[in-house]
């Protein structure tokens, strides 16, 4: 009997050890699913790399105002002038009408150094591949869970210099450079109107209007805090070269109808030592083709050649004999074109 009742007893304590080891390996692998779902939670929510990809889904959603509420993102005239770029850059193009679309993002790594963490993502721009580094830096804590900010803005300066239109589009928004210039209408046209941009970001800059037009630039913002310089030439359009034609023949139509030697402010005279025996009568017989190139916002009309014929007698000083004039005059015909603000072209026509 005695023998049974310790075999009892043994059976009755080796359930309770294989108990107590199935609990502590129970346990473990709870404590090892509670820090892999920390470690996963803090990946995808509260890692600087999250905090990276937040911002850029801003940008695929087009959501422009909430990327700029993205701590780190927006810059003063101060962080700018710091960084040495433009410190009245213009935020005309922080705005979703002038987002393009941003895709295929990933993470490529995340390494810490001191307090700063460089996040490296890659992603397509339109028909371009990039890859952008983000410095981000600690933000204190919400909760038990750390926050963050970027230590240097993603925004970028694009520094535009557009020639022959005041107007433009970036990404099919239309700019008036007159109405964000810094300095108001700048004395030099050619002066870099310095526009904030999202990084990464294609912005394709074009002109599209009745004067000129343009096929446009490309540009890959994709270094934060970069300055990037960029021009475009705009070509007038026919039926702006057109009017202009047009102008430039009813002036010099107007000009021949002054029965005199020298019409006034025309381009074109006769000079005789003699004098005349009846008024001069001007037609022009070749009309200059007027080719327009760019003079900074204006354009010029390039010199060519016109011909006016005159017919006039001439009457000898010396023995009152009379010759008959029917003859071509040559001349030379340049001049100046520019868009005034209410869109209304403003055109000069001189000679040689």
């Amino acid at each position: 009997m005695e023998a049974e009742a310790d075999v009892q007893v043994q059976r009755r304590r080796t359930p309770l050890w294989l108990d107590l080891t199935l609990f502590g390996v129970i346990g473990a692998v709870l404590l090892g699913a509670l820090y892999a779902g920390a470690v996963a939670l803090y990946r995808e929510l509260y890692s600087p790399t999250a905090f990276v990809e937040r911002y850029l889904s801003l940008l695929v959603d087009g959501d422009a105002a909430r990327a700029l509420a993205v701590p780190g993102v927006t810059v003063d005239s101060a962080d700018l002038d710091a960084a040495d770029l433009p410190a009245q850059a213009s935020d005309a193009l922080l705005r979703s009408a002038a987002l393009s679309p941003l895709s295929d993002v990933e993470v490529v790594s995340e390494n810490t150094e001191g307090d700063i963490t460089t996040v490296t993502v890659s992603y397509r721009a339109g028909a371009y591949v990039g890859t952008t580094s983000f410095e981000v830096v600690g933000n204190g804590w919400i909760g038990v869970a750390p926050a963050w900010r970027f230590a240097q803005s993603p925004l970028a300066v694009i520094d535009l210099v557009v020639k022959g239109s005041t107007d433009f589009d970036v990404n099919g928004f239309t700019i008036d450079k007159r109405q964000i210039d810094p300095e108001g209408v700048a004395e030099d046209p050619l002066t870099p109107l310095p526009l904030l941009v999202f990084s990464p970001g294609l912005y394709s800059v074009s002109v599209d209007n009745a004067i000129a037009r343009t096929p446009g630039v490309a540009v890959l913002s994709d270094s934060p805090f970069a300055e990037v310089p960029v021009q475009v030439q705009a070509q007038p359009t026919d039926e702006f070269v057109a009017l202009v034609q047009s102008r430039v023949t009813e002036f010099l139509a107007e000009c021949a109808t002054q029965q005199v030697l020298q019409p006034t402010g025309c381009p074109f005279g006769y000079v005789v030592q003699d004098r005349i025996g009846s008024p001069p009568e001007w037609t022009i017989s070749t009309q200059p083709e007027v080719v327009l190139t760019p003079d900074g916002d204006a354009w010029r009309i390039a010199p060519t050649v016109a011909a006016a014929r005159i017919r006039v007698d001439i009457v000898s000083l010396f023995d009152g004999s009379v010759r008959p004039v029917d003859e071509d005059v040559r001349f030379e015909v340049s001049g100046t074109v520019t868009v005034l603000p209410d869109g209304s072209a403003s055109i000069i026509v001189s000679g040689a």
